[in-house]
């Protein structure tokens, strides 16, 4: 082979090899793009299921919290049933009620833990701002911040508070 056609050989494998180096290094690229973007989407699907239960949690305890009150009501006026004389077959009737009545209660407290919500202890427990509202104070024998009464329930869902319980607290001798 004379040294011109080998010299143009070389020339035209040098730039063989030099388009095949380019086109790896765009595969390289491209490649790495292609990761990138598939991390990018896995994050944001992550991202994206993050926020949907973010959003269901949200729902429920704005659903609960609507029924809080109602459950509390319902405590309030069940507290009130009149005493009752079992011998009396009327009374005995309304007892039924009564028993019924506070099973449906009881199973809106069910229905309530359920979902993780508790009821704040309150009566003789300490005051704690965090979780008690105090309306008010009374004399009592009770330490000093001692609750005497529970005006309104507060409740916790998976231990943070979502309603304060509004409380009567002993006053200092």
């Amino acid at each position: 082979m004379s040294k011109d056609k080998k010299n143009v050989k070389e020339d035209e494998d040098k730039e063989v090899d030099t388009k095949i180096e380019k086109i790896e290094m765009q595969l390289e690229e491209y490649k790495t793009g292609w990761q990138r973007a598939q991390a990018d989407y896995q994050n944001l699907q992550r991202e994206i299921d993050g926020k949907k239960s973010e959003w269901i949690r949200m729902s429920e305890l704005q659903v609960l919290s609507d029924f809080m009150p109602v459950y509390d009501n319902f405590k309030k006026a069940f507290s009130h049933h009149p005493e009752l004389d079992v011998e009396n077959e009327n009374d005995k009737k309304i007892k039924n009620w009564i028993d019924g009545v506070g099973y449906i209660m009881k199973q809106f407290g069910d229905v309530l833990k359920n979902f993780d919500i508790e009821e704040i202890k309150t009566v003789g427990e300490k005051f704690n701002p965090e979780r008690h509202e105090t309306l008010g104070e009374e004399e009592s024998d009770e330490e000093e911040g001692t609750i005497l009464k529970e005006v309104d329930a507060g409740y916790t869902m998976k231990e943070k508070v979502i309603k304060v319980a509004k409380v009567i607290i002993a006053k200092g001798h």
